[in-house]
């Protein structure tokens, strides 16, 4: 027996801007989508060239209150060759919620508050 993670699935309030935020910072876009006819919820499963692993963004319509994601203690990782270059990205974005500079990683944070691991490649 075989188990493979396919994918995360996070709440999100705005789902265009969480959309344009995952493309813009991550490379992200998304793969597929499910809803159903009357429009109360829609599904947008996310992904990129550099793995199979999808990250899947679920908006229910008329919510208001944040939620809760992980508070900043769960979070997704994602490893890049160029630091450098997605640091400026993501400093110009506003995005960088924590630096560990000993650890040579940081932190950024979705519209929704969810934190994402920026890692060097090994």
């Amino acid at each position: 027996m075989g188990f493979k993670m396919v994918h995360t699935e996070i709440h999100v309030l705005d789902l265009e801007a969480s959309l344009a935020f995952y493309e813009k910072a991550l490379g992200l876009v998304p793969v597929r989508e499910k809803a159903p006819e009357d429009g109360s919820w829609k599904i947008v499963y996310l992904a990129n060239d550099e793995t199979d692993y999808q990250l899947e963004l679920t908006w229910n319509d008329g919510r208001t209150e944040p939620y809760d994601n992980g508070g900043g203690d769960i979070h997704l990782a994602f490893e890049v060759e160029d630091m450098d270059a997605a640091h400026a990205l993501h400093e110009e974005m506003g995005a960088i919620v924590k630096e560990n500079p000993g650890m040579g990683i940081y932190f950024i944070a979705d519209p929704d508050g969810f934190w994402l691991e920026v890692v060097p490649k090994k």
